[in-house]
């Protein structure tokens, strides 16, 4: 066995033929890691850097005849996935910088037959995206194939103006396995695969803050916080999902902590390092770059805070506050279900930042229901999220702990990923705004949440505790009054889909009562199976939506009126 670095021409050689076992599993990449290819390849073309893109293990096979020579060939035994991700994603960005003689000369044997030849399932797919002439999306003459997925995402999202060919053909590093005929490659396998349990961020920085000689600050600092009890250790260690990544509490922490330190003007971090810093895949490492580049190497930098932040982390972010009612105050919990419920964690870094550094609480809750206001304009418009990283970090650079100036700050974002809708937006969401059913459910909560008097009768339960019901429903068709004409159709069914037509109930309806006329979705069929009448009782949300003789068109737009005029009070900035 020979293990070694290699850049992708020491895997491609134009001499070696890599085989896909024949009947090996088929391709099964999917958007994620598309898109963390291509963000991957973007970032080494942003700082010019080596990146690390995991081993390849191949097997010396048969000799196979190419005219007049013979031509080597290795099985892969692993790292099938990336090496047809990395080709198709090469296909594409070499169609759309008109580049194809240099993939043919770097990807094809003598210019000709294809150097990765796929397996049983995937040939015929692979073999007509290789043959593609133009960067344009292509059929699937049997519809399911990853492989051609692939493709046409890259067709779609690739920025050829954001990539470099030999850039990334110079600095996508691979550790290259290279196994003899006699050597088990299913016991290599099993073991680099299967054997080893991956480390995590903050596995690796206590092996790197601590050793055998700092035992006592070892307890002081690390244990009293994140190891004290079963509880402390369940809450670090709890999961959640962060954009495309499933992550620990505690490294979360760890990213939001880190922030504070890169935003800090003290230390004139460069920009190329700021970039480095960003991605979360490498935050160990980040870490021990800015100790020894910029604190001198010394480590009590990060760890005289870390302590006490890390406390006032676990007092500020609780992941159980979706389970649990909601005072109609703006407030850390609403703001909870803002970041864990409506999953906006980019907020995490500046919610820590403020937790931490104000100690009037009526301060903290303005911003607080300032950036509740601003997330929640922003959703009803559907907005996008790309930019919200960079805003909540420069809030940290620019040291902003008051609610007058972030208020001020927000409402003067002019960049289009940033702004504040005003009232015109905030009505146009309503009445257009297609949703995905979290978001809807959320900004009717937290409505809800608002407008409930003190004394209701009815208690007001935790986020995840509502579904959310389509009034009009989805299959009006089989139970509902006809429309017109075509077009009226098509209307009703957009419609359907707004805010208007969206209620939080306590418990999912029946299918047989959810799609049933208007008379049986309220009432229920007398035969166990509730209705509106019952499932939706209490919530002002409904205010007098349940007393109408009929549910059409005029009465959507009528309620998302209603809902518009009650959002833009709560939410006014």
């Amino acid at each position: 066995m020979d293990a070694h670095k290699a850049l992708i021409q020491d895997i491609f050689n134009n001499g070696t033929l890599i085989e896909v076992p024949f009947f090996q599993r088929s391709y099964v990449w999917k958007g994620d890691l598309w898109q963390r290819l291509l963000d991957d390849m973007e970032f080494i073309v942003k700082t010019g850097k080596p990146h690390f893109f995991g081993s390849i293990i191949l097997k010396v096979g048969r000799k196979r005849r190419q005219g007049d020579l013979f031509t080597v060939c290795k099985t892969v035994v692993d790292g099938q996935q990336r090496l047809t991700t990395f080709l198709i994603f090469m296909k594409v960005l070499c169609l759309k910088t008109g580049q194809t003689t240099m993939f043919d000369m770097q990807f094809r044997l003598m210019g000709q037959t294809l150097a990765l030849c796929h397996g049983k399932n995937d040939i015929a797919a692979f073999e007509k995206v290789m043959a593609s002439t133009s960067a344009e999306q292509i059929d699937d003459p049997a519809p399911g194939s990853r492989i051609i997925e692939a493709f046409n995402f890259f067709v779609k999202n690739l920025d050829e103006t954001k990539l470099d060919i030999m850039t990334i053909m110079t600095n996508t590093q691979f550790v290259k396995i290279d196994l003899d005929e006699d050597e088990d490659e299913q016991q290599i396998f099993d073991t680099i695969n299967s054997l080893g349990v991956n480390l995590t961020t903050s596995e690796l920085l206590k092996n790197y803050f601590f050793s055998r000689e700092t035992i006592q600050e070892y307890e002081a600092k690390w244990v009293s916080v994140f190891e004290k009890d079963d509880d402390v250790k369940a809450y670090w260690d709890t999961e959640l999902e962060t954009g495309r990544l499933k992550r620990a509490m505690i490294d979360i922490f760890f990213d939001a902590y880190f922030q504070l330190f890169i935003q800090d003007r003290n230390y004139n971090i460069t920009n190329e390092d700021k970039l480095m810093y960003a991605r979360v895949d490498h935050l160990s490492q980040s870490y021990q770059h800015f100790i020894n580049t910029y604190c001198g190497g010394n480590k009590n930098v990060v760890l005289d805070a870390m302590h006490d932040y890390a406390l006032c982390f676990m007092n500020t972010f609780k992941l159980d506050q979706c389970e649990r009612s909601i005072p109609s105050n703006f407030g850390v919990e609403r703001i909870n279900v803002v970041i864990f419920g409506l999953k906006n964690t980019t907020m995490i870094p500046y919610i820590l930042f403020v937790a931490k550094n104000i100690s009037d609480d009526a301060e903290k809750n303005r911003i607080y229901g300032i950036l509740e206001s601003y997330i929640m304009r922003r959703m009803i418009v559907h907005a996008s999220t790309k930019n919200y990283n960079n805003l909540f970090t420069s809030l940290i650079l620019n040291q902003v702990l008051d609610a007058d100036t972030l208020q001020a700050k927000l409402k003067n974002a002019g960049d289009a990923t940033t702004y504040t809708p005003d009232d015109n937006e905030l009505w146009n969401g309503f009445e257009n705004s297609k949703l995905v059913n979290l978001q809807s459910k959320g900004i009717i909560y937290l409505i809800e949440s608002k407008i409930r008097p003190s004394n209701s009768a009815v208690a007001l339960l935790g986020f995840n505790q509502y579904s959310l019901e389509h009034l009009m429903p989805k299959k009006w068709r089989n139970n509902w009054t006809p429309c017109a004409t075509d077009d009226l159709e098509r209307q009703r069914d957009s419609i359907l889909l707004t805010l208007g037509n969206l209620a939080i109930i306590t418990q999912s309806l029946n299918a047989s009562i959810r799609d049933a006329t208007w008379d049986m979705k309220k009432a229920g069929n007398g035969n166990g199976k509730p209705g509106l009448a019952l499932c939706a009782s209490g919530l002002c949300t409904l205010y007098d939506v349940l007393t109408k003789v009929a549910w059409d068109e005029n009465e959507i737009s009528a309620r998302a009126k209603w809902l518009f005029e009650q959002a833009r009070t709560i939410w006014s900035l």
